[in-house]
């Protein structure tokens, strides 16, 4: 979590990742979205001041600023000169095997678990370390590079610019919300970045168009196919089987994936081998090098923008830690850490923003910044000795307890959600944020990132066996299938290499 930090009047988040919590918010008051975190500051990468002879810097450029936002909320860049000139000497051969050799591609690599690639009009490619883990090959690796340049080369990139100029996206963020007041909380987390989605017809058109790409580049043309299916298969984990994914923007929030889009990919896969199935290609996939390459890969979230170990969150940099009620799954964002109960009837949000330290936290909570807060509720209180206050709110769908608590001189906010208000939910929300406290020293020091191992199968390997050595909390056979690219009841073989997660 980047940890933005600011205060405002009736808005609860700002930035690429629009997220369930955010539009738990809308429904107490209206509220404005912006396409990046845009010239706001964080807590983890706020830049220093200009020193005093620095003023005739020249401005940065709009694709500079573009850049930096993308920087800022996807956790920065992530540097791993192996994979880096792997990932470059994919997309020069797939330059060279285009309709457009001409075009010069810029490729980052971004530190953030997200399953996401993007191109800007400028050429600027854009690679999560989280869709690198979740790819088996070069082939598929390719094919979504070749996806994300044909939407370059197919002047796709720079229609959806303009187009995102031009909507109101307030307007299309309370529409999001309202159009569906039952599920009012999730509406916008379904409908991520809407506002900067491809047409249907031009994700159909940069598949087909990135699939000849791949294969005259000598790739296997089913990657795409393959890595459309992994993906799909790794939304539905992360959603957790109940269709609700609350997570950071991944690849699914602007290329929707249908199974007619997996037929589609796999019919003109067709076209460049020869007739039958998939085993009839013969496009490189070189799986082995590929995965060797992801050896010691960062996995997950990395510790120092804070991580989620079970229903605990810890943020070794910013000194604390807190426990989630029972029956939640936490989700680490750039904006903020979000929770969401089994069965979708409650939620949590976790943020920090600058309170003057002459304003009371009491004073904070009735400031305006949700709508509809129940002014007699405001009480001040101690949490773990920390100056603490907390109030209610009411919107037309849910119910909402607000803590604020000083600490290390941020102000931390706990927005709670609930459907329907009970003593038994009230409990759970002030236990949970009774666990709010300082990390020990030993606590900040331990905290590591899990990684890939590339581990070689041996025999008596089973999937069962390899997927108990996953550093997982749970579904361990589940996510080490995924992982791999492995459908429901496929064995592994002997002597290939596979993925687990190691601490």
């Amino acid at each position: 979590m980047n940890w933005v930090v600011h205060s405002f009047r009736r808005k609860l988040s700002a930035g690429r990742s629009l997220i369930a919590l955010t539009a738990v918010a809308f429904v107490v008051g209206a509220c404005s979205s912006e396409r990046f975190i845009g010239d706001q500051q964080n807590l983890m990468t706020a830049a220093p001041p200009p020193a005093a002879n620095d003023t005739a810097a020249a401005p940065a450029s709009p694709a500079e600023r573009e850049h930096q936002r993308i920087l800022a909320a996807y956790g920065g860049q992530y540097d791993d000169a192996k994979l880096e000139g792997r990932v470059s000497g994919i997309v020069n051969r797939l330059v060279a095997a285009s309709d457009r050799p001409d075009l010069a591609y810029k490729v980052t690599l971004l530190n953030s678990p997200a399953v996401n690639a993007f191109a800007l009009p400028t050429g600027q490619l854009y690679v999560t370390r989280g869709l690198l883990a979740l790819a088996n090959d070069d082939a598929e690796l390719a094919s979504v590079l070749s996806h994300e340049m044909s939407h370059v080369i197919l002047k796709h990139a720079a229609l959806r610019e303009e187009e995102a100029r031009q909507v109101s996206i307030n307007s299309s963020v309370v529409n999001d919300v309202l159009s569906d007041p039952h599920e009012g909380a999730l509406a916008l987390a379904r409908s991520k970045i809407k506002f900067a989605t491809f047409s249907r017809a031009q994700e159909f058109q940069a598949d087909e168009n990135g699939i000849g790409i791949a294969a005259h580049a000598g790739f296997d043309p089913f990657g795409a196919s393959r890595f459309l299916t992994s993906m799909g298969r790794n939304a539905d984990l992360r959603a957790g089987g109940n269709g609700t994914d609350v997570r950071s923007p991944d690849f699914f929030s602007s290329h929707p994936a249908t199974p007619e889009r997996v037929k589609a990919a796999q019919a003109a896969a067709r076209q460049y081998a020869a007739p039958g199935t998939e085993a009839a290609a013969t496009g490189e996939r070189d799986r082995n090098a590929y995965l060797q390459s992801l050896d010691g890969l960062v996995y997950g979230e990395d510790p120092v923008e804070g991580y989620v170990r079970g229903r605990r969150f810890l943020h070794p940099k910013l000194g604390f830690t807190f426990t989630a009620p029972e029956g939640f799954t936490l989700e680490n964002t750039a904006q903020a850490v979000l929770g969401l109960k089994d069965g979708g009837n409650e939620a949590l949000r976790l943020d920090a923003v600058h309170v003057p330290a002459e304003q009371s936290l009491t004073d904070y909570l009735g400031s305006g910044w949700i709508e509809n807060v129940d002014k007699s509720s405001i009480q001040e209180l101690t949490l773990g000795g920390m100056p603490a206050a907390t109030a209610t709110a009411k919107g037309d769908q849910w119910v909402f307890r607000l803590y604020a608590i000083r600490f290390n001189g941020e102000v931390y906010r706990f927005i709670f959600a609930a459907k329907t208000q009970s003593a038994e939910s009230e409990r759970a929300f002030h236990d949970s944020v009774a666990t709010f406290r300082r990390l020990s020293l030993a606590e900040a020091q331990q905290a590591k990132p899990l990684r890939l191992k590339i581990v070689t199968v041996k025999p008596g390997d089973t999937v069962e066996k390899l997927a108990s050595r996953m550093a997982m909390i749970d579904r361990q056979v589940e996510r080490f299938r995924v992982l791999n690219g492995l459908s429901p009841g496929e064995r592994l073989k002997v002597g290939s290499l596979v993925k687990i997660v190691v601490e």
